[in-house]
């Protein structure tokens, strides 16, 4: 064995500080994002984690590569974090020989990349459960109409808060779930099968839904949409009602059935590790540059640049009379970036303007109105799906951006 190869513990060691002097801030970040979902994933691989005969060192470099590949083309740092994530539980795994599928699970939900994808579906999924709750309360209630989240009740309008449906209380089902298998397979002396664990996880999304869907009902019910004691203790009660309890009693019907294995089957080569280092630090390198963007490049000419101004390097400002114009980079979705400012999404759907689908929003905030469209462009089509133009940035490298106008609705005099 060559020299370098001695001492595999001092490598590992020299391994991460590397990775960590080399990408402190996107590692600091990912942290702060979500501190307690990642420690207690840690927690969770130290508790839980026990010798397997999968090949999971060749499970975690094919995601490694992966990750690196898209963070590297796209230039996406929580992809690269979570790249990092996965190439510790690799040295874990090649110096242990222990794994725990229920924190690979956690890690990935707890991650950056979670939160993101899962801020895209959480306006969507709020929305359906608001139709979904309208058309059950109409049968008991006298409903006046319901646009988008907002319920119109004898007059009165009852909007129903970002809460619901909303990533902390999903991140939190998911966690108490990771735990209870956890816990049974500490009592049990047994190990669940990736299918088991893949099911359970299932089962916690659905009953999260429920959850939220009878949350949703008992805030209406009690006229109880303002955020006081009232409001989160209901949301608590239906936490533990539809959420907790269900999971409890349905672990006892997932028996684990896996025998610890005490041979050492499989083993990391120092070889793998030493690629995938090299590449980590290949995409570190590529993510401390500046990225350019190109958002103007080749924009339509209606638009007049001499009237707008750089708000960030990734977010571009035209205010006029009629409208405001924002040209972003495609992550900053509308619907995030105007509830985060405090107003009211009433409408959100796909429409046809000129022979392509845009997204068409109505909003609300001081007692006015606004209509919002907006779309993702790449050269000079327009696109509703942000997954989409992600492969084709993925595929040809070309300028992504999303443009969002929104003008104010006038009321009729």
């Amino acid at each position: 064995m060559y020299p370098l190869f001695q001492n595999k513990n001092i490598l590992a060691l020299l391994a991460i500080v590397l990775l960590i002097a080399l990408n402190f801030d996107i590692i600091k970040s990912g942290i702060d994002s979500d501190f307690f979902g990642i420690f207690f994933s840690i927690i969770l691989f130290l508790v839980g984690g026990r010798k397997t005969n999968f090949k999971v060192n060749y499970l975690l470099v094919g995601i490694i590569l992966i990750l690196e590949f898209v963070a590297y083309r796209l230039h996406t740092k929580s992809l690269h974090f979570l790249a990092i994530a996965m190439f510790i539980c690799l040295i874990y795994y090649g110096f242990t020989k222990k794994f725990s599928f229920i924190a690979f699970i956690c890690i990935l939900l707890f991650s950056t990349v979670f939160n993101k994808f899962f801020e895209h579906l959480t306006a969507e999924i709020k929305q359906a459960l608001c139709e979904n709750v309208y058309f059950l309360l109409k049968n008991f209630i006298k409903i006046d109409k319901i646009e988008g989240v907002n319920f119109y009740i004898n007059g009165a309008k009852i909007s129903i808060d970002t809460a619901c449906m909303g990533l902390s209380m999903f991140k939190t089902g998911l966690l108490t779930g990771a735990i209870l298998l956890t816990l049974e397979e500490r009592k049990q002396k047994l190990y669940f099968s990736i299918f088991q664990i893949i099911l359970f996880s299932v089962i916690v999304i659905l009953l999260n839904i429920i959850s939220n869907y009878f949350r949703i009902i008992t805030l209406i019910l009690l006229n109880c949409t303002e955020e006081n004691v009232l409001h989160y203790t209901i949301g608590l009660l239906c936490f533990l009602l539809y959420q907790v309890v269900p999971m409890v009693i349905l672990i006892r019907y997932f028996k684990p059935k896996k025998q610890k294995i005490d041979n050492e089957i499989f083993k990391t080569k120092s070889l793998q590790i030493l690629s995938v280092l090299t590449i980590l630090v290949i995409t570190s390198c590529e993510l401390k540059n500046n990225q350019n963007h190109n958002l103007l490049e080749n924009i339509n000419p209606k638009y007049n640049l001499k009237q707008g101004k750089w708000v960030t390097e990734e977010v571009f400002k035209i205010e006029t009379p009629e409208k405001l114009i924002y040209i972003k980079t495609p992550v900053h979705k509308p619907l995030i970036c105007w509830t985060g400012s405090g107003y009211k999404i009433t409408e959100s759907r796909e429409i046809i303007l000129n022979g392509e689908k845009i997204w068409f929003n109505i909003m609300e905030k001081n007692n006015l109105k606004y209509k919002s469209l907006w779309w993702y462009e790449c050269g000079d089509k327009k696109y509703t799906s942000f997954i989409q133009v992600m492969f084709l940035k993925l595929l040809y490298n070309e300028p992504i951006r999303l443009i969002n106008e929104t003008s104010e609705i006038s009321e009729p005099s």
